[in-house]
């Protein structure tokens, strides 16, 4: 991906990309419009491909959710800092933000009807809130014949 610098923060898949000394900015910024930042903390593609998958479906997201919702890519170099004050175990990881304070982080690549609850739940929750994670579920299916 091309990036391109714009302002203080440089533009990656079409989202502001934010660093340690950018990600504060933006965070208030997207407050005072009245927007819930979303920031992805990728990983590497090589070692965790589904943030790929992840990356494309941000915008989609962004979209879907109108105005309540304002994207950005966490810059490589920065996913460890920034992965320690938001947070984030698992990779890739969004991160949902209003202002300063972390509402949540949805782990993994997700079905949408996953994220749109999980989102709508985070941006709904009254300030002071706990904020909560979303690991991928995988079920478990009994074998045949097993006892329920």
């Amino acid at each position: 991906m091309e990036m391109q610098q714009r302002g203080p923060a440089r533009m990656r898949g079409g989202l502001p990309e934010v660093d340690v000394g950018t990600v504060d900015g933006l965070l208030a910024e997207t407050h005072r419009a009245g927007a819930v930042a979303v920031l992805l903390s990728a990983g590497d593609p090589l070692r965790f491909p589904e943030a790929l998958d992840v990356a494309v479906v941000l915008p989609e997201l962004i979209a879907a959710f109108q105005d309540r919702l304002r994207g950005a890519v966490i810059a490589r170099e920065a996913e460890a800092e920034l992965g320690t004050r938001f947070g984030v175990r698992v990779q890739p990881s969004l991160i949902l933000c209003r202002g300063a304070d972390t509402l949540g982080l949805i782990a993994k690549i997700q079905d949408w009807s996953v994220y749109v609850d999980r989102i709508s739940r985070l941006i709904d929750r009254p300030l002071g809130a706990t904020a909560t994670v979303v690991a991928s579920i995988v079920p478990v299916h009994q074998s045949a014949g097993a006892e329920r």
